[in-house]
């Protein structure tokens, strides 16, 4: 198990299977642990202080997101990154934050909310060469406008889809994909909510978001271990 995977938290207070899954999930995602690394549910029960029960039931789960494959008389190993899931998770987020952002810019945004829109991307800005801090800040911004419209509950939606999807984030960042594009592209967003123009903001979006995946495609040349073209 990779190094940068730690320590699930101090003490002698087993982890329960709930948050085994969400600590590999995050891990998975966050590219601690990499596209065809192999597991051991020992490792992972001593990391978690627990026994293989709970291992088990998480790694059923991790399955079921397709983050990780088990291959019989082989081993349990992380999934590479599939473009058929990024393509589905830009086409889930395409159709509800396409039409949260209409919302947002047909009914407006309060005072307070654009002033949390406006700390996330200067946020973003400060947090450049970090993708972790980066990917916070961005998430936040997205999430921020659902809220603000009484509809963080499809922003959950689109985070359980997005798993493969934020993978190649962490991948392009920030040496493919330039932050300060990113940047770029949150503002002018922000900047068609204010204005009420609802065709502008969703066309700023789905610019913002088609990005993931022709970056995926593009990484197929440079990372052909980590990447599936299953397309």
């Amino acid at each position: 198990m990779s190094g940068k995977a730690l320590l699930f938290r101090p003490g002698h207070e087993p982890a329960s299977a709930s948050e085994i899954y969400a600590t590999v999930r995050r891990d998975i995602i966050r590219l601690r642990l990499r596209p065809g690394e192999q597991l051991s549910e020992k490792d992972l029960g001593l990391r978690f202080m627990t026994s293989r029960t709970p291992v088990r039931e998480a790694i059923v789960r991790l399955v079921d997101d397709g983050l990780i494959h088990v291959l019989p008389q082989r081993g349990t190993f992380v999934t590479r990154i599939s473009l058929r899931a990024v393509k589905r998770a830009r086409f889930v987020r395409n159709a509800l934050e396409l039409a949260i952002i209409r919302e947002a810019a047909e009914q407006g945004i309060s005072d307070q909310t654009v002033s949390v829109l406006e700390a996330a991307i200067a946020a973003q800005e400060e947090a450049a060469g970090d993708a972790e801090r980066f990917t916070d800040a961005d998430d936040a911004f997205h999430r921020t406008i659902a809220n603000a419209l009484g509809l963080g509950d499809l922003w959950s939606v689109v985070e359980n889809q997005k798993a493969q999807f934020d993978r190649i984030r962490f991948l392009s960042l920030p040496n493919v994909t330039p932050v300060a594009l990113l940047v770029a592209q949150h503002r002018a967003i922000l900047a068609a909510v204010l204005a009420r123009d609802p065709a502008q903001a969703e066309s700023m979006l789905a610019e913002h978001l088609s990005i993931v995946l022709d970056t995926a495609q593009g990484l197929l040349s440079t990372h052909p271990d980590l990447m599936l073209d299953d397309l």
